[in-house]
């Protein structure tokens, strides 16, 4: 799937929470219906087998509530794609990244293989080659489809989720690369994997800000700390010989700022095991140029014909350490981006429009969902969610300290309805982008609509939640998710009304003249 991702370390954000929030994407010329829910103990599987790779995997027998974002429709397994268990860990799963051939080379992916029979094969009436043998089915590895059903149940902070996913990499290995974000109330982690077995994952800074597009990110890694301290880096257990071994290390050097221990072995794992393709220079790297760009507070690094970042640079920054605080407001601002405010913008309506649609956007049509987790230090975890297209949508937010999510977010089917918030934004957006310029105004308003009255009500519940006896908490989050959502359908029912207007008013078949 491709995605973006941002994590925010708790000092970095306006209120002191963790964030992590990605955008969950379908590949192109596809659409898949989503739906939020919250899966009990009783309903956790036991033995969980993949629908894609045919793995099956024995489960602990003690899983923790949480919440998910799985497929509304059958057919391709669950993909719970991100979510807050009961002890108020969240995890994203996942982003799609990127690796070269060194690595795969070293470390294969572990791929399903179907089972095949011996055949004659005929040109005309004779049989000219016989198949010999046959071949059992061969499971593949876990991948996208289960990391979050595999893991999120079982962990109690974001350094055992690492653990627990790593492990699970080494011993069933994956079938494609992918990147996920950890995070509790006071740490945020970033797993990679590498190859079929192996992983890296480092922590962000408490005051750091990382932006993440489709490709392997991580910058910099202390192989010593890791298979050490693991203070802010954790790898699988025999990563320094399978670099060794294979020849991988391209780019490592010591870091001799500290002289007591001798310096640390610290990789660029970009060059180690990621890619430097031309194709993600226009689909991944421009992302992280204009969220960097965004967030950086000298915005002059990223513009101009002298700037020390651009669109296509493979060594943009993983993680920088913004000025100013990070809010709700800006993790929707950045995952709903399409370059505005530059010449790459698909929407650019004046100047040279020549660059305008060069390269992939954040906010793109075949966004499927935003996630995102705010893990507070003094209230209970609240989980952001959106629908459709972010560049034409708003989010809105839910407590997950509950056993069901209400109905407007949760009974998505294949039938397009507007008594659902999915089919409901996925309208919006495809009258919207049609008439992008009498509507902008509707979005915006729709948006800070949504926002204000959704803060009034965390502020009102915050409050009464705050007060009330342990026992009555999950009630009342459940009292408020559906206070939330009626005003969510209220908002986006007005936005829809007007959305229609807009491009009815636009139809081919319009003529000035009426008879009233």
């Amino acid at each position: 799937m491709s995605c973006t991702t941002l994590l925010v370390g708790k000092n970095a954000s306006w209120n002191g929470s963790t964030m992590i929030a990605r955008n969950d994407d379908s590949g192109s010329g596809k659409f898949t219906p989503k739906k939020f829910t919250v899966v009990e103990p009783e309903d956790q599987p036991r033995v969980y087998e993949s629908e894609l790779s045919h793995v099956k995997i024995e489960l602990p027998d003690n899983p923790m509530r949480y919440t998910a974002m799985p497929n509304a429709l059958k057919g391709e397994g669950i993909w719970a794609a991100c979510g807050i268990n009961a002890a108020g860990v969240a995890m994203t799963a996942t982003e799609t990244i990127t690796s070269n051939p060194r690595v795969l080379g070293a470390d294969p992916l572990v791929e399903y293989q179907k089972a095949w029979e011996s055949k004659n094969l005929f040109f005309g009436t004779d049989s000219v080659i016989e198949e010999e043998g046959t071949e059992e089915e061969k499971a593949g590895g876990i991948g996208e489809e289960d990391l979050v059903v595999i893991t999120l149940p079982y962990i109690k902070s974001a350094r055992e989720g690492v653990k627990r996913l790593g492990m699970l990499h080494e011993k069933y290995g994956t079938y494609e690369e992918n990147g996920i974000g950890f995070s509790d109330r006071d740490e945020v982690w970033w797993f990679e994997s590498v190859g079929g077995h192996h992983w890296i994952a480092r922590k962000v800074d408490d005051d750091g800000v990382v932006v993440m597009p489709n490709q392997l990110g991580i910058d910099s890694f202390d192989i010593d700390d890791a298979l050490g301290d693991q203070e802010a880096n954790m790898c699988s257990a025999d990563l320094r010989d399978f670099i060794e071994k294979n020849h991988l290390d391209v780019d490592s050097h010591f870091d001799d700022d500290d002289e007591e221990d001798g310096g640390h072995y610290v990789i660029n794992p970009r060059l180690v095991f990621g890619s430097h393709d031309d194709a993600d220079h226009v689909y991944n790297t421009p992302r992280a140029w204009f969220m960097l760009r965004y967030l950086d507070d000298d915005k002059s690094e990223y513009d101009g014909e002298d700037a020390v970042y651009k669109p296509e640079d493979d060594d943009l920054p993983w993680q920088i350490f913004s000025e100013r605080k990070i809010t709700p407001e800006d993790v929707k601002y950045l995952l709903s981006s399409h370059y505005q405010g530059t010449k790459y913008d698909p929407y650019l309506t004046y100047g040279d429009k020549s660059c305008a649609g060069a390269y992939r956007s954040i906010g793109i049509n075949r966004n499927d969902f935003l996630g995102f987790a705010e893990i507070r230090p003094d209230a209970e975890p609240i989980e952001w969610v959106a629908f459709g297209s972010n560049a034409f949508n708003t989010m809105a937010p839910f407590y997950t300290n509950v056993s069901s999510m209400p109905e407007y977010l949760s009974n998505t089917t294949g039938r397009v309805s507007t008594d659902n918030f999915y089919w409901a934004s996925r309208l919006i957006a495809g009258l919207s982008d049609a008439t992008y310029g009498k509507c902008l105004n509707v979005n915006e308003q729709y948006t800070e609509a949504v926002l204000s009255k959704s803060h009034a009500l965390l502020n009102k519940w915050d409050e009464e939640i705050s007060k009330a006896d342990p026992s009555e908490v999950s009630g009342l989050c459940e009292e408020a998710n559906e206070e939330i959502a009626d005003m969510l359908k209220k908002e986006t029912d007005k936005a829809l009304s007007k959305a229609l207007f807009f491009r009815s008013n636009d139809m081919k078949n319009s003529y000035a003249r009426s008879d009233h």
